[in-house]
Formats: structure tokens, sequence, C-alpha cells
């Protein structure tokens, strides 16, 4: 058993088999509690806690997916040429909205940080949890901050969106399809682009435009936010 365990592919097809099982329970059941990923990582966990494995030792396959966040956000630039002309069409707009999603999302997060007198670094961490992993990571590696904890909020975000984004876009009555899609992938990052991929081409399209937008803004907006509020 051991030695199925430390074999990478354990980690690798755990998760694939998980993910797969999660598409197949929300196509029948479709609803944002069946959200697949969402589904996928609950599988992941309740098998590990039943069978007594180590996160470490599923991590050894399981590692080999992060390998593959960089190709797939570069992946959704064909559906993002395909509609060129509505992008520069609503270039003013979606950089506009994306600037102004991000000065409110860090304000209001280093507002809450000293509202309840959290850790400077601890706080600071918190800021790019809208952003994609690889650009997030940067983010708070240059402002001092710690990777572990943006990681797990930065996954839990776009977990979230795909999960209550499109009931909220509903419940507001928000039927423009790029304005679907900058919510979705300016707000829950590559996760909440898939989530966007779901509800059409031009959806998943400005949600994959919005994850590059969103990462530059946030390289300029948090150090300032940071140096004005938290100090």
């Amino acid at each position: 058993m051991k030695e199925v365990v430390a074999n990478p592919l354990f980690g690798l097809t755990l998760s694939i088999l998980a993910y797969f099982i999660a598409a197949q329970i929300h196509r029948k059941w479709t609803n944002p509690a069946t959200t697949p990923l969402l589904l996928a990582v609950l599988m992941v966990i309740i098998f590990l806690k039943v069978t007594g494995i180590s996160y470490g030792d599923y991590y050894i396959g399981g590692s080999y997916l992060n390998t593959l966040i960089v190709p797939s956000t570069v992946a959704l630039g064909i559906p993002l040429f395909q509609a060129f002309k509505l992008m520069k069409f609503h270039a003013r707009s979606i950089i506009s909205g994306v600037m102004i999603g991000a000065i409110v999302n860090t304000t209001l997060t280093a507002l809450l940080a000293k509202t309840f007198g959290m850790n400077f670094f601890l706080a600071i961490s918190l800021f790019p949890k809208s952003v994609t992993t690889a650009m997030a990571i940067g983010i708070t590696s240059k402002m001092g901050g710690m990777a572990t904890i943006t990681l797990v909020v930065v996954v839990a975000t776009g977990i979230l969106t795909s999960v209550i984004g499109p009931v909220l876009l509903d419940l507001f009555g928000i039927k423009d399809k790029v304005a679907k899609g900058v919510a979705l992938g300016g707000t829950g990052h590559a996760i909440g682009t898939g989530a966007a991929m779901q509800l059409g081409q031009i959806e998943g399209a400005m949600a994959g435009l919005s994850i590059g937008v969103t990462g530059i803004v946030y390289v300029i907006v948090s150090p300032m936010i940071a140096a004005i509020i938290l100090k």
C-alpha cells in the first residue's frame, strides 16, 4: 500500500477521478452546490481522511497538476482571440471596471484587517485573493507577505466565485455576457474563468482577459492601499 501511495500516479489519478465523478454529478444535478471543483475537493479530503493517507503522500502526484496552471491560463488566449473585436469595443469599460473592483476589494480587505487588529504581514497576504495563483504569489512575496496564506485564500476565493458568482449575477439581473465574464474572471481568476466558460464562449474569453488585467492592476494597487491604510 505504501508503494502505491508513494507513486506519483496515485495523487494524479485520485484528483482526475474525483473531478470526473464530480463533473458527472454536476451534469445530472446542475446546481451551484454541485460545482465540479468544489465536489472534487470535498471528495479528495474525505477519501484522505477515511483512508488515513497523509496530504504529503497525496501531493507527490497531485503537485503535477500545478504545472498545468500556467499553460491552461495561456490557453485562454484562444477564445480571447476569437472575441478580439468585442474586447476592443469594451476595452475602456473592462479596464475601468477591473480597476474599481481591485481598489474596492483591497480597501475593504485593509479596513477589515485593521479593524480586527490583524497582523500586517497576514493582512497583505489576503490582498491578491482575486489574482491567479502564479501572480498572487509574486505580489505577496514582493510585499513581504506569507505565500501559504495567499494560496489558501486564492483557492477559496476561486471556489466561492464559481459557486455563488453565477447565482449573484442572475439575482441582480446581469445579462450582458461581457459583464458576466469580467466579473467572474476578475474575482475568481482561473477557477472563476472555468465557471464563465460554462456560460458561453464570450463569457469565457472576457474572463480570461480580466485575469491578466486584474493581475496588473493588483501589482499597482496593493502596495498603495497597504501604505495608505495599513501603514
